[in-house]
This record gives structure tokens, C-alpha cells and sequence, in this order.
């Protein structure tokens, strides 16, 4: 008997995840002969492209801007479809006890990011760009978890801090952050990407991972009682999870060049990125398999 394909994927401990915890309770990659080994990176897509780059893990779930402006700069790796097609929604926070109740008034301040090339530090420069800020004056500090960002923004270290909107909501709720503003990303939120090497070795067993994954996202969202699973997985309140399921789209499609060109657009007009990308050096197109 043939042994299962070891796919080694990272991605955050979020509720766009919860699709893959539960196809591995199901056993659903191991019925397609895939050994899937679930990686939670909480310091998100910063960590999962040195990850990746490190042949650490062979496969993440990752922001797109972050993976296409990496790949750019060197990473080996290939996106091969869209997972999250709905803009990210990112709250801008900044610490509750502070007099500032407008973003405007903050141009001066540490903005907070998990690690360099992530997107809380990508979006930072969209933000500034919005308020007319100059980027190349933006003092970061890196705070690796949204943990490191409570402590940063507790201990005044940083005054501001881009975030996923609903996964910061509960420190929202508890007065320790105030949320300023959202700023949505013009572009889808997640990809699926994997390491060149994977894609040579292992191909096929992509291409079944990618078809088990998109059999449970299709539905996820007409599970029953959906929203009162992702609220206990992920201490959120259940109408939060209703307003976050109303607005979030999965996919099983590609990335578009055009969707490529508005990345490269916004990053070269904040000085992120200098060069262009071919389409062929930043996607593949794993063969399509039948339904089963």
C-alpha cells in the first residue's frame, strides 16, 4: 500500500482557517492520500514567507499582498489559486486610553506590525498614503503576535496597530484597544501558495489537497449553526461572526493579472516595490482533477 504525501502548511490561528481543522477532523486529506501537518503561525504572513523560504513548511495559507510582494523579492514559491476572494477588512487600533479619536491625529506615532513584509506592515503604508502621511517617516516597531501588539500599544512602545477587524474585536470589547477606523484591502485577502520544490515533487497531491479544501469551503458557510462554531473556536461574538461570514467569499479560482496589477500599483506608489512580475513567476496552475 501506497504511503500518504506529507504536506507541511502553515497559516493563522483565524477563522478563515477553520475549513482545514475541520476537513483534518473529517480525515479528508488522508482519504485522498495526503498526510496534512497543520501549522498555526499566529505571527502571520512575515513568518509563513521565511517559512516558506526556509523549506519549513511546503504550502501556506497567506495574505496576498505579502506572498506576491515576496515572491517579487526572491521567495521560491508559486501561488496556486485564491482562497479568500472578499477584501480583508483591518481595523485600525490604537490603545484605548489615548485622547486621539481619529487616525489623523496620529501621523507622528510607532506603528506597530508583526514582523517586516507582513500585511499589518504592507497595510500601514496604504493607511499613511490615505492620510497624505509621508512613508518614508513611519517608525515600526515589530510586535510578532497580536499578543506583542497588546503589550506594545498597553505600554505605549506603539500608538497604532492594523489588525484583522474581527479577530481584534473581543480586545475592542474589553477597553484595551479603540478601533479608529477599517481600511479594506483592494484586492482578495488570502492565496494558497507553495514552494517551487513542492510543486515538483509533489504536484498531484497539491492538486488533491486543493480539491478536498475547496469541497469544504464551498458549503462552509451554509453549515448549520456555523456562526456559533467559528464564536467558541475563536472566543468571537456570534453577531460578529454573522457580519463576517455576510461579507467573506471563498474561491477556487486564480489569481488575475489584474489583480496583480492593482498590487503592484498601490506598492509602487508607496515605494514598497520597484519591479514588475510575470504572471508565470508568481502563479501555477496545478492540472485539474475529476470530481469524485
Amino acid at each position: 500500500m501506497q504511503e500518504n504525501v506529507t504536506i507541511r502548511i502553515g497559516g493563522v490561528p483565524e477563522h478563515f482557517n477553520l475549513p482545514w481543522h475541520l476537513a483534518l477532523e473529517d480525515d479528508a486529506f488522508a482519504k485522498a492520500g495526503i498526510n496534512l501537518e497543520w501549522q498555526d503561525v499566529p505571527e502571520g504572513t512575515g513568518r509563513m514567507s521565511k517559512l516558506l523560504r526556509e523549506n519549513k513548511i511546503d504550502v501556506a495559507c497567506i495574505l496576498t499582498d505579502g506572498i506576491v510582494k515576496d515572491i517579487i523579492a526572491g521567495n521560491p514559491s508559486r501561488i496556486l489559486q485564491v482562497y479568500v476572494s472578499s477584501p480583508l477588512l483591518w481595523g485600525v487600533h490604537a490603545p484605548a486610553a489615548i485622547e486621539a479619536d481619529d487616525t489623523r491625529q496620529l501621523e507622528d506615532a510607532t506603528i506597530a506590525i508583526s514582523r517586516y513584509g507582513s500585511g499589518s506592515h504592507l497595510m500601514s503604508y496604504l493607511l499613511a498614503k490615505k492620510h497624505g502621511w509621508d512613508t518614508d517617516e513611519i517608525v515600526f516597531k515589530p510586535v510578532d503576535t497580536l499578543d506583542g501588539a497588546v503589550t506594545a500599544l498597553s505600554n505605549n512602545e506603539a500608538q497604532l496597530f492594523l489588525w484583522e477587524r474581527y479577530m481584534t474585536q473581543p480586545i475592542v470589547d474589553k477597553g484595551i484597544f479603540k478601533r479608529l477606523e477599517t481600511i479594506a484591502t483592494p484586492w482578495p485577502s488570502f492565496v494558497i501558495a507553495a514552494t517551487q520544490d513542492c510543486i515538483a515533487e509533489k504536484e498531484m497531491a497539491l492538486a488533491k489537497m486543493m480539491q478536498v479544501i475547496n469541497n469544504y469551503t464551498v458549503d462552509f458557510k451554509e453549515i448549520p449553526n456555523i456562526d456559533v462554531t467559528i464564536a467558541s473556536h475563536y472566543d468571537l461574538q456570534v453577531g460578529d461572526v454573522q457580519q463576517w461570514l455576510m461579507r467573506t467569499e471563498f474561491s477556487d479560482g486564480q489569481l488575475w493579472e489584474s489583480t496583480v496589477d492593482i498590487i503592484l500599483e498601490e506598492f509602487q506608489n508607496t515605494g514598497i516595490i520597484d519591479k514588475k512580475v510575470r504572471m508565470e513567476d508568481l502563479i501555477y496552475d496545478l492540472p485539474a482533477l475529476d470530481d469524485e
